[in-house]
């Protein structure tokens, strides 16, 4: 009997947060003798994106290396477009895998569209409803969804929204990647020894409560990242029980603004940007969190830990509604409150909670499906 060909999955990512949610979807893939699975980076984050890479042990296959110094968001989309097209014709797959919604993920599916390759989106059905917030997601995952054949929803409230814009069809709710990434990283933590992580951030003192800040997205540039910056030195000014954990993000509208801000507070700790293993470690040993990121949302109610959420919207309104993040936008003064309140009332939550994003088995729910579409 002649053994049927294998089935080619091309996966095609360029941030952290997307090779975070697509490595524990990629590993399974390549467990699966079904699949000749192609893995290809665009480059969009450099040193963050290969820091999972080699955490994950993903070697990818092929690599567009489109990173440029504060590259234009035009700039970036057209080179996208263009070498996703190349690796496309080149691979020939029978679908497309793209993650979320960054410029690279459109790109990638447009460039699949094009050649009527069929795309499977993980993260399908996240909205705000404003075209500008988040900038540009928004509107790359509202375009991408009508691009895409197989609709990998994290929530029933994602997959509501895809139904509203009237896609219904291969809409399939599987849970959040994040968080099989999430607990995949923290078993790699455990085997490795955590005293590794104590040794790395010697400067710390982990009897005082830490509170781990990240804020990078272009709608906080400006105004409303002072207001933010404002609100966390008075914080950590409030109290000698604290230190502030600040891993800055490498864009320089972000950089020139918080050392300007913050650089010479005491308790307050700018870092650069952390592995992904040190920054669930560091996540783990928190009391809050205070961020603008969309994965920090996901991942902290398996941890047990507060989030303060420093945009106007959010389209994670399931953490918000469990009682996991509180929305407190870039104002000075609520940041503070909710930030002295959740200080105030922490220590006898548990540090382990049902996630409303996830259980961990999304990878395998995904491979599921897409085994079903493409070899029934």
């Amino acid at each position: 009997m002649i053994p049927k060909p294998k089935k080619s999955v091309l996966f095609i990512f360029g941030t952290r947060p997307e090779a975070i949610k697509l490595a524990p979807v990629i590993r399974t893939f390549q467990s699966c003798a079904e699949f000749r699975t192609v893995v290809c980076v665009t480059g969009q984050h450099r040193a963050m994106l290969d820091q999972v890479m080699g955490l994950f042990e993903i070697k990818p296959d092929f690599d567009l290396n489109l990173m440029t110094h504060n590259q234009s968001l035009p700039s970036l989309a057209s080179k996208a477009i263009m070498g996703s097209a190349e690796i496309l014709t080149q691979v020939k797959p029978d679908i497309l895998f793209v993650q979320g919604d960054t410029t690279t993920a459109f790109a990638a599916g447009f460039a699949a569209f094009l050649e009527k390759i069929p795309i499977a989106h993980v993260e399908a059905g996240l909205r705000s409803y404003r075209k500008f917030s988040p900038f540009p997601e928004e509107m790359n995952r509202v375009l991408l969804s009508h691009l895409t054949t197989l609709h990998f929803a994290p929530t029933e409230g994602a997959g509501q929204n895809l139904a509203r814009e009237g896609i219904t069809e291969n809409v399939f709710v599987v849970g959040n990647t994040v968080v099989d990434a999430l607990l995949q990283g923290l078993k790699i933590i455990r085997n490795r020894g955590e005293e590794n992580y104590y040794n790395t951030f010697k400067g710390l003192d982990f009897s005082k409560r830490i509170i781990l800040v990240t804020v990078h997205r272009r709608e906080s540039f400006g105004p409303p990242l002072r207001r933010i910056c404002e609100a966390i030195k008075t914080v950590a000014d409030a109290g000698e029980d604290r230190e502030i954990v600040y891993p800055v993000h490498l864009n320089p509208n972000v950089r020139e603004t918080v050392f300007e801000m913050l650089g010479k507070t005491k308790n307050i700790h700018l870092l650069e940007p952390l592995e992904y293993a040190q920054f669930i470690w560091m996540m783990s040993k928190s009391s809050l969190i205070i961020t603008d990121s969309g994965g920090v949302q996901e991942e902290a109610p398996s941890l047990g830990v507060s989030v303060l959420v420093v945009r106007e919207v959010t389209e994670r309104g399931e953490g918000v509604a469990a009682g996991a993040a509180t929305m407190v936008g870039a104002q000075t003064e609520r940041i503070i409150a909710e930030a002295e309140k959740k200080l105030r009332s922490r220590g006898d939550e548990p540090k382990d909670c049902r996630n409303p994003y996830g259980d961990g088995q999304s990878s395998s729910r995904i491979l599921e499906i897409t085994r079903r579409h493409l070899l029934s």
